[in-house]
């Protein structure tokens, strides 16, 4: 049962390259804004588009970058947690106290 399911996922992972490795990329029939007006007054001006210094479209490095921001604020905020939201608050004062 074990040996199936391996050699299933297998198979499906391989298919799934291959499908994805076979298509070609098409224009999209809508593009952006930022490809037709922002780039057409570019090259107009002399300034037309480069590539960005870190191109998150390869990918899941978009995803990964906002799943590492997303840690790294929470061990920043499990670090401070206590003297955040604990360290600072009273104790409400009771009547039975003299």
């Amino acid at each position: 049962m074990r040996r199936s399911l391996v050699a299933l996922s297998m198979l499906l992972s391989l298919f799934t390259a291959a499908v994805a490795t076979g298509q070609e990329e098409e224009k999209p029939k809508w593009p952006g804004v930022d490809e037709t007006v922002v780039g057409k007054y570019a090259e107009e001006l002399g300034r037309p588009a480069r590539d960005p210094y870190i191109n998150t479209d390869q990918g899941d490095l978009l995803l990964f970058l906002f799943a590492l921001a997303g840690a790294a604020g929470g061990f920043v905020m499990g670090y401070y947690w206590h003297k955040v939201f604990v360290a600072g608050k009273r104790e409400p004062e009771t009547k039975d106290r003299e």
